[in-house]
């Protein structure tokens, strides 16, 4: 579970999502993460990277994002002063990667706006999977799919994909075990 700023920054480091930033710094963007997440609220994903990148010299320097249940949230913690900036999930309309000489971006559009953030392209490609892959099972978790015309899926299939989340660290044990024993009818 990714509850404490401790936590997303070693989750963060487990997971390749972003590096060439200071611990001490680091914890103080998760620590608002921490202190603002709601009753409920559960991160998925959590990363940190350069908010709002447009060049090597302009961007709002190292933001700590989490990509939970609800929502997308960005913090950074200033000399004087913090940022905090959240994003319901329903509001996410796309979410790409582009890779450049020096960075790699991961672009994120949303109704009211769209924002990008930079850091290495490895680590740049792993936060665009992480991300695109926790949006999606939330947004898949929180609204009823509607009929399909193919075939549906098998239990196989299901649970390999619910593996895959497992593996990649969306979500957790527990839920893994719920969803298969509901896909198998448990």
């Amino acid at each position: 579970m990714l509850k404490t700023a401790e936590e997303m920054y070693e989750y963060c480091l487990d997971h390749g999502l972003g590096k060439g930033f200071s611990r001490g710094q680091a914890l103080k963007h998760f620590a608002l993460l921490e202190n603002n997440l709601q009753p409920g609220e559960q991160p998925k994903v959590c990363f940190i990277g350069l908010h709002n990148y447009v060049s090597m010299t302009k961007h709002d320097n190292n933001f700590a994002y989490a990509v939970t249940n609800k929502r997308i949230v960005m913090a950074q913690k200033r000399v004087i002063g913090e940022a905090v900036q959240s994003v319901s999930l329903d509001n996410v309309n796309d979410i790409t990667f582009q890779s450049g000489l020096a960075f790699g971006v991961v672009h994120i559009d949303t109704i009211k706006e769209s924002f990008n953030v930079a850091l290495d392209k490895a680590a740049a490609k792993n936060i665009f999977e992480a991300v695109h892959d926790a949006v999606m099972y939330a947004k898949n978790s929180t609204v009823a799919q509607p009929a399909q015309a193919s075939e549906p899926a098998s239990g196989a299939d299901e649970i390999l994909k619910y593996k895959s989340l497992l593996d990649a660290g969306i979500i957790t044990q527990e839920e893994f075990d719920a969803k298969k024993k509901q896909i198998l009818g448990l």
